[in-house]
């Protein structure tokens, strides 16, 4: 309920006042949580059927972007050139029916150079998982653009989840839900730092959920307002630690790519930090991977444990 009045009256609070006001509810909540963020408890436990990751690696290191508007849209070009310059390569998650368009030349141009392409909700509008009759009027548009972009993997807008709804989407793995992240909406966390199954389903009875494990750039550079990259650090060295895998979302429309900071946007450079640091300090020791391709490991894990 809370969450259907705050999307009513969104639209009328301005962009600045909504910040701030995140900003002191934030600073609160860090101080209330701190026992179980950035690291919960327990998390690190493996499941069952979990017997390490490919070639023996250490750890499997996620990189995944949800592109919200026009201005993310026109920097996906830019931050694709800086990872494929460093050796890595992402998932971008796009809105179908926002206010930009999405072009089949640029989703071209992302498979082509080895990056992967997902949906993210269809509108950005927190309403979703409203009620069932309103899923299940757009997961008809959903399975129609992720057919359309030759898509396998989903991420719902602002992090809301159901996962029993989610299965009835055509996709190999969800991305909408997290270890820990008590500033989320919808806050319920899944305490854990490896991919799980998800019984049901469209797609072979059930699907992947991988959930985000590091923290969220808006969340750390946005609204705490962090000046480095010791937060991802740590959360980092102790997933390598435990071999877990470290996924996360960073936003193009916060990147700012002439190293500033303004009301709601970092510079580029904290990301390229934790890029080069991932290579200096781990090399040969993670497995980076697309999404679907952690998806279609885990998948594997689990039946082969299952059988």
């Amino acid at each position: 309920m809370l969450r259907k009045i705050f999307y009513l009256i969104k639209s009328f609070i301005p962009r600045k006042a909504q910040i701030s006001l995140r900003r002191v509810l934030v600073q609160k909540q860090v101080r209330k949580y701190h026992n179980i963020w950035p690291i919960y408890p327990g998390s690190e436990t493996r499941p069952d059927y979990w017997s390490g990751w490919p070639s023996d690696k250490k750890f499997t290191f996620v990189l995944t972007h949800d592109v919200e508007h026009q201005r993310g849209y026109d920097r996906v070009l830019n931050l694709m050139k800086i990872e494929k310059e460093l050796g890595f390569v992402s998932s971008f998650n796009f809105v179908p029916e926002r206010d930009y368009i999405v072009e089949s030349e640029l989703l071209s141009k992302l498979k082509m150079n080895g990056f992967e392409v997902g949906v993210h909700g269809l509108h950005h509008d927190g309403k979703l998982f409203q009620n069932e009759k309103l899923f299940f009027e757009r997961a008809k548009k959903i399975n129609q653009y992720l057919l359309e972009w030759n898509a396998v993997g989903f991420r719902a807008p602002s992090m809301h989840h159901n996962l029993e709804l989610i299965g009835n989407l055509n996709v190999e793995y969800d991305l909408s839900t997290f270890d820990t992240d008590p500033f989320e909406p919808q806050s319920d966390g899944v305490k854990t730092i490896y991919p799980f199954w998800v019984n049901g389903g469209k797609q072979n009875g059930g699907y992947v959920e991988l959930p985000y494990t590091m923290v969220q750039d808006f969340t750390l550079f946005v609204l705490m307002k962090e000046k480095t990259i010791d937060i991802w650090k740590k959360k980092l060295d102790w997933i390598a630690e435990k071999g877990g895998m470290a996924l996360l979302n960073v936003h193009p429309d916060y990147l700012n790519f002439e190293n500033q900071y303004s009301l709601e946007e970092f510079p580029v450079k904290h990301y390229i930090e934790l890029l080069e640091y991932v290579k200096s300090r781990y090399e040969r020791k993670y497995w980076q991977a697309l999404p679907k391709e952690v998806a279609s490991f885990a998948r594997s894990s689990y039946c082969d444990k299952s059988v």
